[in-house]
């Protein structure tokens, strides 16, 4: 698995991270977004959708759970926040989605361990202070 770090600063950056790496991660069946509140991940699948050519605005599913964007390649977006474990990914359809063709985006994939397909692209924030992350990405 092929890993590489990257260090943005705010939420432009993290956007314009994710339009760069668009390319290589959507050839992936999934991208699965790791990190805690407030790091990125949003911003990151903001810049992805803008990519993909999707022109409507991109917000959290924190409680819709999963929001579909339209594009050259449509992009669903999850948020694993509020599911307990995998089984309730799968009750919302989850293999449906990734059958659609759509590039199904996570954000909090750690809540749904062992839920994603052979290919899956892994990106993980941490952060280094009030704007500053370390972006991990690992591509299969």
């Amino acid at each position: 698995m092929e890993e590489q770090i990257y260090i943005t600063h705010g939420a432009a950056e993290t956007e314009a991270l994710a339009q760069r790496l668009a390319p290589v991660l959507e050839r992936a069946p999934a991208v699965a977004l790791y990190g805690g509140l407030g790091m990125g991940k949003t911003a990151f699948t903001r810049g992805l959708a803008r990519a993909l050519g999707c022109t409507v605005s991109v917000t959290s599913p924190t409680y819709t759970i999963v929001n579909e964007y339209p594009g050259r390649r449509k992009l669903c977006h999850f948020d694993m926040y509020r599911l307990g474990d995998a089984d309730a990914l799968y009750d919302i359809g989850w293999e449906d989605y990734l059958a659609s063709g759509a590039l199904c985006v996570t954000e909090w994939s750690e809540n749904v361990p062992g839920a994603f397909p052979e290919g899956t692209a892994e990106v993980h924030f941490s952060r280094i202070d009030d704007e500053t992350r370390e972006i991990k990405v690992k591509l299969c």
